[in-house]
């Protein structure tokens, strides 16, 4: 019997761990070797990130090759059981899976708080299949702060296909857009009256969109819902792309309509790569990424600088108290930090 194939994101780093040998490990398809790899990006430890940097530098020319696919939806869409039927169809196809899957964190402990181990227990087994579940932390927009760099170590190590599973949490599961190809969007069967509530947003990000539950009694509310969306999505603008966002249903409970969105999944990767609209996302990916690790890195600089030790706390209390405008603030405390 095969080793299941989900890691646990609290495993422990050995103090000897270094780019120069985990890589090499990575890149043969090694799934421990992952498993510490992504344990090791995640870590807030200095040392650990300085390692996780090096290691990232090394695999990068391996990267690159996979498609990138971004879920979302609601709480109780069914986002993991559509992973489990979906991860079944394309490992018997050949291809190999990651999921990167985010869960809440909790605010006592900072662990996931909704366990991807047991919501995905066939897949997990799957040996073509790696199943990573992190908790969300204080990061917004349903991802992991570090999504970005297990994407490509699952890449390095030679899957195929990565699935992003966001937290989802509703309109602000945006930012698994910018780190992905192709944002597929999970809705429930509903009454048309939801539609009268439909914003330019999270919807208008989705290049497909899956009408789940069609099954039992929601079969003809799934059909209809997915064509009320697909009526409604004509009122919406892609920016000039000429793609148009297919609106389906399907059942992850029975697998009705499970090849047909791997089907449009394929279609649209193939022509974004034919159309060089591949590089061009990926080229801007890649730019917001930097943005926002020099965010993350000023941010992180500022709060330990031995400079602002007595300051930070005085101007966070005047801001509290109401006694300082939070921009007047935070000039303040920028101009403090860079003066020499």
């Amino acid at each position: 019997m095969s080793k299941p194939a989900v890691s646990s994101p609290r495993s422990k780093l050995p103090s000897d761990l270094v780019a120069n040998s985990l890589a090499p490990k990575l890149l043969a398809g090694d799934r421990r070797a992952l498993a510490k790899a992504v344990t090791l990006v995640e870590s807030s430890r200095t040392d650990h990130r300085i390692q996780a940097e090096n290691l990232i530098a090394e695999i990068m020319p391996h990267t690159g090759t996979a498609m990138r696919i971004g879920i979302s939806g609601v709480p109780g869409v069914g986002k993991s059981t559509f992973i489990e039927a979906f991860g079944a169809h394309v490992t018997n196809l050949g291809h190999r899976l990651a999921v990167l899957a985010v869960d809440p964190s909790s605010k006592r402990g900072g662990g996931s708080i909704l366990g991807d181990k047991t919501r995905m227990e066939d897949l997990s087994r799957n040996p073509n299949a790696f199943i990573r579940p992190s908790p969300a932390g204080q990061t917004l927009g349903g991802v992991a702060r570090r999504s970005r760099e297990s994407i490509l170590l699952c890449e390095a190590a030679g899957f195929d296909i990565i699935l992003v599973e966001t937290v989802g949490v509703g309109q602000s599961e945006t930012a698994v857009a910018d780190m992905t190809d192709m944002f597929l969007l999970m809705l429930l069967p509903a009454g048309g009256d939801e539609l009268q509530g439909l914003k330019k947003g999270i919807v208008e990000l989705a290049d497909m969109i899956l009408v789940n539950k069609a099954d039992g009694e929601l079969i003809d509310q799934a059909k209809r819902t997915a064509a009320d969306y697909h009526g409604a999505l004509r009122l919406l603008s892609k920016g000039g792309n000429s793609w148009s966002v297919p609106v389906l249903s399907c059942s992850a409970l029975t697998g009705q309509g499970i090849p047909e969105a791997w089907e449009k999944i394929g279609t649209f990767h193939e022509s974004l790569a034919k159309a060089g609209t591949l590089a061009e996302r990926r080229a801007h990916q890649a730019k917001t990424w930097l943005w926002d690790e020099l965010i993350a890195e000023f941010a992180h600089r500022l709060r330990q600088d031995p400079k602002l030790r007595d300051l930070l706390p005085a101007v966070q209390e005047a801001v509290a108290a109401g006694e300082t405008p939070a921009p007047v603030g935070a000039r303040k405390l920028i101009h403090a930090f860079l003066k020499d």
